[in-house]
């Protein structure tokens, strides 16, 4: 378990007599940073003319919804784009419907930009950060930066929902186990998109290994049951009540997309685009074929079974961090469609390895700080866009070595962020250690001392 203490007080002299003003004010110093910084980004969106054209298509289907007209023949915009989603999201997206076109824009930025710091903050929590800082100036601070990553750019270029998705899953697990309503969050993603879905099977994993565990310690049937498969099982319940939901209000609708739309994976657009980051699209593109056929589906099958046993893995260990990051690395890298916009999760794996770089020193330091930086170059630098891309043109079928390479960034970060879990795995737990559900670092827990994952009080409170 990553040797974090949350009880750690974020001041602990005070400033200092003589402290420059950011020493002194660092809340006020982080805000003023992060709407300079977030001015900045709003500006150079409008200058670059950005379409916000999936927020279109959202508007599109909720107005569809509402006018009972069939949600999977629509095409919207000049780009004649079809719906892909659960109809539960044409629902949640009919109040888009009751705005002019600008004032939506204008409202779906800002929601983004604040999605944008809840992302953030969440996932501070979620590796145990800040200690020595206040939370709220650590947020802001990273949230004025991380803005310029290419997946946040290109979520508020086509006013995409991603944040909102990643806000979701974070806020479930960096709850206390404990918490009957853990899991309501992923089974909300998980209704809107499907991708998420894979959070729920991978606690439910981890789950069932710990109560096959402590059934053969001898704990019984009701012992064996644990907080990770009751966050599973609230999960799966939330999602089965978006689709009955879904199911009465739109029933023609629900019934052609869990017969049909869902399994055609070519409708949400050309696989070997660099748009498309999955395993999947980086295949198609080394292969210089437009379907990469059951190669891929071997490939999946391997990269599923391997991060969802490397996440479970790790919450068993008491890593909830990386057992969180290791799925939503997984889910990106097994779907067959993981536009560039989908790698937000860029932003709280930055701040996972920041967190480890901060957490030693030395060499160790040094080591997880060329690789925070590394990894943040991939996420920052566009890099993925520096290949020959035009919309039906199927150039990424003719890239040479190098532009494969760079085509394929986000994927490598995924399969890198898999194997500094796997590596993780390796090392011997301390002989004290024990593979029980605990409060996630940051969240807020009972006024009693609560057992970590090794073996000593965590926190009392």
């Amino acid at each position: 378990m990553t040797a974090l203490d949350p009880d750690q007080p974020t001041e602990l002299r005070g400033p200092r007599p003589g402290a420059g003003p950011i020493r002194r004010h660092p809340v006020l110093a982080a805000a003023v940073a992060c709407l300079v910084s977030f001015a900045a980004f709003w500006v150079a969106q409008r200058l670059a003319h950005v379409s916000m054209v999936d927020l279109m298509v959202y508007r599109a289907e909720g107005e569809t919804a509402r006018d009972g007209k069939d949600l999977y023949d629509m095409v919207a915009t000049s780009a004649r784009l079809p719906n892909t989603y659960p109809p539960f999201a044409a629902l949640l997206f009919v109040p888009l419907t009751f705005f002019g076109v600008p004032l939506m824009r204008t409202l779906a930025t800002a929601g983004n930009l604040v999605l944008l710091v809840a992302v953030v903050h969440l996932s501070l929590r979620l590796v145990g950060r800040p200690r020595r800082i206040p939370p709220l100036a650590a947020t802001l601070a990273l949230s004025a930066l991380l803005v310029w990553c290419e997946p946040v750019w290109t979520t508020l270029r086509y006013g995409q929902i991603n944040l909102l998705l990643a806000v979701l899953v974070l806020w479930d697990l960096t709850r206390r186990d404990t918490n009957r309503w853990a899991g309501i969050g992923i089974g909300i993603a998980a209704g809107i998109k499907l991708t998420p879905a894979l959070f729920a099977v991978f606690l439910a994993l981890a789950g069932a290994v710990h109560a096959v565990r402590r059934l053969r310690a001898g704990a019984g049937w009701r012992g064996a049951w644990n907080p990770w498969l009751q966050q599973a099982a609230v999960a799966t319940g939330t999602f089965c009540a978006t689709v009955l939901l879904s199911a009465a209000v739109l029933p023609s609708d629900s019934h052609r997309f869990w017969t049909e739309i869902m399994f055609a994976a070519d409708r949400v657009g050309e696989v070997e685009i660099t748009a498309n980051q999955s395993l999947r699209g980086a295949l198609a593109r080394l292969l210089h074929t437009h379907d990469p056929g059951a190669a891929w589906l071997v490939l999946a099958a391997l990269a599923a079974v391997a991060g969802l046993a490397l996440a479970a893995g790790a919450l068993l260990r008491g890593d909830r961090a990386w057992a969180t990051l290791t799925c939503a690395a997984t889910a990106l890298l097994i779907s067959p469609i993981s536009w560039s916009h989908h790698w937000v999760w860029g932003v709280p794996m930055l701040i996972l390895l920041g967190g480890e770089a901060l957490q030693h020193a030395g060499t160790r330091a040094r080591r997880w700080w060329a690789v925070t930086v590394a990894m943040g170059l991939l996420f920052c630098s566009f890099a993925l866009w520096w290949v020959p891309h035009r919309w039906h043109q199927h150039e990424e079928l003719h890239q040479n070595a190098g532009q494969m390479l760079l085509s394929a960034i986000y994927p490598l970060a995924g399969l890198t962020l898999l194997a500094l879990t796997a590596a993780r795995l390796r090392r011997p737990l301390p002989t004290d250690a024990i593979s029980e559900p605990a409060t996630p670092p940051g969240a807020p827990a009972p006024a009693v001392a609560v057992s970590g994952p090794g073996g000593a009080p965590d926190a009392t409170r």
